[in-house]
């Protein structure tokens, strides 16, 4: 059966800035991609029903029928099963949410094949739940990741070992008198990673293929740190989700950053207000802030925006592709994608620069900046020109 992972429209907003450069399905949470996460649990290949100026760099395998599921749902066992069981024409719902229709399309499903799964399910609908719930995708992932395989022995003897049996070592992990402490939660090391001397960590924690934890780091517990990614100072509950870095002191919590960014040295992100009350954050579906219901709420940063030294970052702070972030004081809650500034004011971060620098800092991980990337980031650049406001202004 061909599956394919739909962007529902609705969701895709409440997931931006991230899914401005990617589908819902391509959103890391927990150890895995939720695209790998279908993968590895059906065993086929999964493609994406996404937004044409992303097709081209996330395709749709097109087939005579298809297993359509919402690109949020991550799988479980018994959410697996109901829509695995549907026949030709059939959806499964949640309420209002269609959740996987069996057809030629995923729009407007046959209504008189609509089911409805009783069981609770798990969908990452909303920015704040991609570290909400990364705690137990983790460890939903590390059960399916690592069954019935052998974990890589810890040889070093200065590193020191909590619940060992919690604990999964892929090949080529380096480790130099670090802490790991998997008794509250299971700790995977990803293929070639390396945890260096000094750094102590807690489950559940989750470190991709030839990333790197810098000396004297503390991370704690339900944070990710995806492929190729370099990371220090203290981080609580924050994904990475590939090839970006915080490789310096300061404080990272409660927070998604996503490819190709840079934080600077000393950077830091407040997670809680003085006061107590709950965080809000922008939301672009309302093009407005959002009250989360979260106590603890720190930063989301899009795909290739970077931010000077000894930046701080206020509670709820949402930053859209390609911004560029520097000065003193705290910049506004909301930066807009391409912004280029800070406290201070901003101005626009024009194209051709932001190409230039993504070239410069994709070659340096021997990665090309492919025509489909520039177009997406043209695409993007055109979309989001009425968020900055100072565009108008001009």
């Amino acid at each position: 059966m061909n599956i394919v992972l739909f962007d529902d429209p609705l969701i895709r907003m409440d997931l931006m800035p991230f899914t401005l450069t990617r589908p819902v399905g391509a959103i890391r949470v927990g150890i895995l991609t939720i695209q790998e996460k279908w993968e590895m649990r059906t065993g086929k290949p999964v493609s994406f029903s996404t937004e044409s100026y992303l097709s081209k760099k996330f395709p749709h395998y097109a087939a005579p029928e298809s297993l359509f599921v919402n690109g949020s749902l991550c799988p479980d066992t018994g959410l697996l099963q109901a829509i695995l069981k549907l026949a030709s024409g059939e959806s499964l719902m949640k309420g209002e949410t269609l959740l996987a229709t069996r057809g030629s399309s995923h729009q407007n499903p046959a209504i008189p094949g609509q089911k409805n799964h009783e069981a609770d399910v798990t969908l990452i609908d909303k920015v704040w739940k991609i570290f909400q719930l990364n705690g137990s995708q983790i460890r939903e992932d590390f059960h399916h990741v690592t069954q019935g395989r052998k974990s890589s022995p810890i040889t070093d003897p200065h590193t020191k070992v909590y619940a060992t049996e919690n604990i999964f070592i892929e090949e080529g992990v380096q480790l130099h008198a670090c802490v790991l402490n998997a008794s509250t939660g299971p700790i995977y090391l990803g293929r070639n990673a390396e945890v260096q001397e000094g750094a102590i960590i807690r489950g559940p924690f989750s470190l991709g293929e030839e990333s790197v934890v810098n000396m004297g780091a503390k991370i704690r517990g339900d944070t990710t740190v995806g492929p190729q990614c370099k990371v220090g100072g203290e981080i609580s509950n924050a994904v990475f989700f590939a090839r970006s870095n915080k490789a310096h002191d300061g404080f990272l919590g409660n927070s998604v950053i996503g490819e190709w960014c840079n934080l600077g040295a000393d950077t830091n992100t407040s997670n809680l207000k003085n006061n107590y009350e709950s965080v809000k954050l922008w939301s672009f579906s309302k093009k407005g802030f959002q009250d989360t219901g979260l106590m603890f709420c720190g930063l989301m940063m899009g795909d290739h925006s970077k931010c000077g030294i000894n930046t701080m970052f206020n509670t709820g702070t949402v930053i859209g592709v390609s911004a560029n972030i520097f000065g003193d004081g705290f910049p506004r809650n909301f930066i807009p994608s391409f912004s280029w500034g800070g406290a201070a004011g901003f101005s626009t971060y024009q194209l051709s620069k932001v190409l230039q620098t993504a070239s410069h800092a994709m070659q340096r991980r021997n990665v090309t900046l492919s025509d489909s990337d520039k177009q997406i980031l043209a695409t993007i650049f055109d979309q989001t020109a009425s968020e900055r406001v100072w565009e108008k202004k001009s």
